[in-house]
């Protein structure tokens, strides 16, 4: 372990959902921008082992990392505000922690002892917290999931006390993040709350060194002082985080109350450098002050909870902010299409994506909305699924198969246009054992996609079972879908784009996860400057 490296807690307490994974992200960046290296965890109490077999509408999007790792959604905003890639390290669940655990045990490991919470569970723990100091950081920050209190927490508490004494004085802190609720009959902003929520944290042991309050309004002089005084840290240390328009906006309040210096102060750091973010005003100022505006239907099956499709969403931001676009999403339930006219549903769109998924609901809508793109020239991007059913709408409606299908909708289809992978036929598992993680895509010279990217290989995330039929190739060349991207080891087909079209892509992959505030995806840059190009049209 790098004896260096400072770690930063950040728990949460009052209600779950105020948004630590923003707060550790702005922290992030501003310890980033002072001269850094800095790296963000995510610690998940539940007991899967990890996001990869939740519905969506239980824990949001799966977020996939460089190297295979299903993880929680906050470690795309941690990729998206540090411009730099996470890890299988950077999220670990309790289900992960008793799993090694126990495997140990089965091995012989512990000698005979008895196995326990303590020491081995909270071990495990530390052993997982300490792991990403092995590279050269200088500050780990790691968010602890859930709300102090919660049962299955209780065990990440106990090790950051255990750590924050290992440690030694000046290499570790914790922030709290908590909820000051207004009552708008008294007219008052609330302490008690979070009174309450610092001294449980007390009772396991464990002293805040900074407060960030979540709160709809202002924190007066006064309130500041009876938090610091009743929750033991200086006034000073006591963070207002009020409800911002957009959470890019976040770290900028922060450092107004100098967020990052109070940080540095606490452990005993000295800035690398100069604090300069220019280029994330920029950002910002192009995002609020856009000179043009789309709308592009998002068609999917998970519309109701939008985290579902976060990555997708930022995306949009980061291409839009770029092109100073503002993009306006248009939710369309794919089910919705199958029980009602497309042309009123789709009515005025300037693009249509058509966004991943599992399982045969709402396949159908997705299918008639890329034969609307198509036949309407309407600029549509499909992604991983989306792909897959653009290459079914095509077999149906162009090439002459009624009856194509995905074997994973329809085993016994006669047309089976989407089949599954061959290193798939033998696997039960469901978690983590898809084709995941990044892969190399060799790009088609003569193809659009190399045009967009501007290079002839390119390494983009997967998540998927099913792939591209390449018994059909021919005669999808033949009818102008045309294959563009492939792997170059297996040549299994990556991506297709139509013939004649102002912008009909269609990627196995997943372009919206590589997508950063610094680095907006070409992709997606592309796809705004086809639906620009096409509004009115």
């Amino acid at each position: 372990m790098n004896k260096n490296t400072k770690f930063i807690f950040v728990t949460g307490g009052v209600t779950s959902s105020l948004g630590k994974g923003i707060i550790s992200s702005s922290l992030g960046l501003l310890l980033k921008s002072r001269g850094f290296n800095v790296t963000i965890q995510k610690l998940d109490p539940y007991i899967n082992i990890d996001p990869g077999t939740l519905n969506p509408y239980e824990h949001g999007e799966c977020y996939v990392t460089e190297d295979g790792a299903e993880t929680d959604l906050d470690l795309g905003h941690y990729e998206r505000f540090l411009d730099a890639p996470t890890s299988q390290n950077n999220n670990v669940t309790t289900g992960r922690i008793y799993q090694t655990v126990i495997e140990k045990e089965r091995k012989g490991d512990f000698l005979g002892k008895t196995v326990q919470v303590i020491p081995h569970i909270t071990n495990e723990i530390k052993r997982r917290i300490k792991l990403l100091a092995q590279k050269d950081y200088d500050i780990i920050i790691t968010e602890i999931g859930g709300t102090v209190g919660d049962i299955e927490s209780l065990p990440y508490i106990e090790s950051v006390r255990q750590l924050k004494w290992e440690l030694g004085e000046h290499n570790s802190m914790v922030i709290h993040l908590t909820l000051l609720p207004y009552l708008s009959a008294s007219g008052e902003l609330k302490t008690k709350p979070s009174q309450h929520s610092v001294r449980q944290l007390m009772e396991s042991g464990v002293q805040a060194d900074v407060l960030v309050c979540r709160s709809e309004h202002k924190i007066l002089k006064d309130v500041r002082a009876k938090l610091a005084q009743f929750c033991n840290v200086p006034t000073d240390n006591v963070i207002e985080c009020m409800d911002a328009d957009t959470i890019y906006r976040v770290p900028l309040e922060l450092q107004k109350q100098h967020f990052d210096e109070v940080v540095m102060k606490t452990l005993d750091l000295k800035p690398k450098k100069e604090l300069n973010l220019d280029n994330w005003n920029s950002f910002l100022k192009k995002y609020k002050n856009p000179k043009k505006k789309v709308e592009v239907a998002l068609v999917g099956k998970y519309v109701s909870l939008q985290d579902s499709y976060k990555s997708i969403v930022e995306a949009f931001i980061h291409a839009g902010a770029d092109l100073e676009t503002e993009v306006k999403v248009r939710w369309v339930y794919s089910g919705d299409l199958e029980q009602n006219p497309v042309d009123e549903i789709l009515k005025g769109v300037d693009g249509i994506l058509i966004a991943p998924g599992f399982g045969d609901r709402g396949i159908e809508g997705k299918v008639i909305a890329a034969r609307y793109a198509r036949e309407h020239k309407i600029p549509l991007l499909g992604i991983c699924l989306g792909m897959q059913i653009i290459t079914i709408e095509f077999a149906r409606n162009v090439l002459g198969y009624e009856k194509a299908n995905s074997m994973e909708f329809d085993a016994t289809t006669d047309a089976p246009v989407i089949s599954l992978m061959e290193e798939q036929k033998n696997v039960s598992e469901k978690g983590g054992t898809m084709r995941l993680g990044a892969w190399k895509c060799s790009l088609d010279p003569k193809s659009q996609l190399k045009e967009i990217y501007g290079q002839d290989t390119i390494s983009e995330r997967h998540r998927h079972r099913y792939e591209f039929n390449s018994d059909y190739r021919e005669e999808y060349e033949n009818k102008g879908l045309m294959p563009v991207g492939f792997n170059p080891e297996t040549n299994l087909v990556e991506a297709l784009e139509l013939k004649d079209h102002p912008f009909y892509i269609g990627v196995q992959y997943h372009p919206e996860y590589k997508s950063t505030v610094a680095t907006p995806h070409p992709l997606f840059k592309a796809f705004v400057k086809a639906v620009t190009a096409h509004k009115g049209k």
